[in-house]
């Protein structure tokens, strides 16, 4: 995870679902712990943003380094403008010493419905 822009493929002509992006960040030794405080620390802003439709943060059982983010927008341009965003702009400052490498990325097409909201 660099200050480098994140450019995000295009939504599929026909596509109506969500946009979705799915992240993979591995912890460097010893900051297993400080990794998954900085990645919490987005759940209450980024759920607040009006295009969220869903953010979840997992880490592996088997591994502690291995850190997985889940997040759902409502379109493309939300996305963006999530990325855009101070806070995440200083996350992903604030992250970079404590991960192995690049945060590696993708970015899905949602291929079941979206169920209703509960």
């Amino acid at each position: 995870m660099s200050d480098a822009r994140i450019v995000l493929p295009e939504p599929d002509a026909d596509e109506t679902g969500p946009y979705t992006h799915l992240g993979f960040a591995t912890a460097r030794p010893g900051q297993e712990d400080e990794v998954e405080a900085l990645i919490l620390g987005l759940v209450e802003p980024l759920r607040a943003e009006p295009g969220s439709i869903e953010f979840h943060v997992h880490r592996d059982r088997a591994d502690r380094s291995q850190f997985v983010i889940y997040e759902m927008f409502r379109s493309k341009q939300d996305l963006e403008k999530h990325l855009a965003e101070p806070y995440v702009q200083e996350f992903r400052r604030a992250i970079q010493p404590l991960v192995e490498g690049p945060l590696v990325q993708r970015f899905l097409r949602m291929s079941s419905a979206l169920p209703a909201v509960r």
